[in-house]
């Protein structure tokens, strides 16, 4: 008997794991790409899977940082016979797809109003739609091949709640002498080497938060690279600038000048062959703006206010005075009124009126002397 309880204790938790396993998976009964769009139609079986390898087998471990859940590939055709290969990547958030969408794009691309923000390059078109990262390929380009995607961004499934904000910290590099298309958003060690960061990984500490975005610039000619580095606190963000202070001063940055400079719990730090005027220049244009959201109850509502308290309780004080005068007159009014039509019936009868006299006016009569 108690062998028999102890199997089926097993048998639950097994089947307690199983769906677990099954709700924290992604489906792949759920495709990303719809079947058709703007005229195509898939050709062929989907290709699915929730390993990386099969989005990018080179950069599967960059894609996993950025936190890949999975993937989906499929042909499309039209009835012209024309050709368009389409990959999506999906996120656990929209910064995942951001992120691996600055990794992929390339300077020389053209900007495209698809998805949320999109770049092409010949047959090739590269957006990301929330948190889904969407690499197109068309055998052959036609002037509505933008406006086919377009629609196809409308059918991809969007992300809900917190997981569909972007990150802010792309929107502090500075536009002046920026060079168009270089920005990269990174999250992880394996995509800051993989970017040519100024700073090695080693001194970007990622345990504690950290989130990196770098662009390229042309300072009178010069390039330049600038890096943002930023930590939940300005309290980390100053050991960290400590930390990297002492490898510049140690001379582990190597020789091209570097500039470093905090804001808040932002670290700024610029590297090329800069003049060390224009690179101070540089790292200066950044400045932290802190957003601050105040959400606690201030009680300062209209019913809450003290004003509208003090007003509220003059005019109850000014109905209550009314409402007594008004009672006052109506019961003199009634009584005299009652007075006259009924006089000594009902107020001020004879047997009801004592009045207790003390005749001060009268005379005193002495008392007589009895001797």
């Amino acid at each position: 008997m108690r062998a028999l309880r102890f199997f089926s204790w097993l048998l639950l938790l097994a089947s307690v794991d199983l769906g677990l396993a099954q709700k924290n998976t992604p489906s792949t009964s759920s495709p990303i790409l719809p079947s058709a769009f703007g005229g195509w139609r898939i050709s062929g079986s989907r290709q699915l899977s929730t390993n990386a390898a099969a989005a990018d087998p080179i950069n599967a471990s960059l894609l996993k940082e950025y936190g890949f859940t999975d993937f989906e590939g499929a042909i499309y055709r039209r009835e012209d016979g024309r050709q368009l290969s389409i990959k999506a990547a999906r996120f656990g958030d929209a910064s995942g797809a951001y992120g691996a969408f600055t990794f992929y794009k390339t300077p020389e691309m053209l900007n495209e109003q698809i998805g949320d923000q999109g770049y092409s390059l010949n047959e090739r078109v590269l957006f990301y739609r929330g948190s889904i990262l969407v690499d197109a390929k068309f055998e052959k380009l036609s002037a509505m091949s933008a406006a086919e995607l377009r629609e196809l961004a409308a059918e991809l499934p969007r992300p809900i709640g917190t997981t569909a904000n972007l990150p802010g910290l792309p929107a502090y590099l500075p536009k002046d002498s920026y060079v168009k298309n270089t920005a990269r958003y990174v999250v992880g060690p394996i995509a800051l080497d993989k970017t040519g960061a100024p700073l090695p990984a080693s001194l970007v500490d990622f345990d504690k938060g950290a989130e990196v975005v770098m662009g390229d610039y042309k300072v009178d000619g010069t390039p330049a690279r600038m890096m943002l580095i930023a930590y939940p606190t300005p309290q980390i963000a100053a050991a960290e600038f400590t930390r990297i202070e002492s490898a510049r001063e140690a001379g582990h940055l190597g020789a091209e000048t570097v500039s470093l400079r905090r804001t808040g719990p932002i670290l700024v730090l610029a590297r090329g062959a800069l003049s060390p005027g224009d690179a101070k220049s540089l790292v200066s244009s950044v400045n932290y703006d802190a957003d601050v959201t105040w959400n606690e109850n201030t009680h300062f509502t209209r019913r809450d206010n003290v004003a509208n308290l003090i007003v509220a309780i003059i005019i109850l004080a000014a109905i209550i005075g009314g409402l007594s005068i008004v009672a006052g007159i109506a019961f003199g009014g009634f009584r005299v009124a009652v007075k006259r039509l009924f006089p000594d019936k009902v107020f001020d009868r004879p047997d009801q009126v004592e009045i207790i006299a003390l005749h001060l006016s009268d005379s005193i009569q002495e008392p007589r002397d009895s001797a």
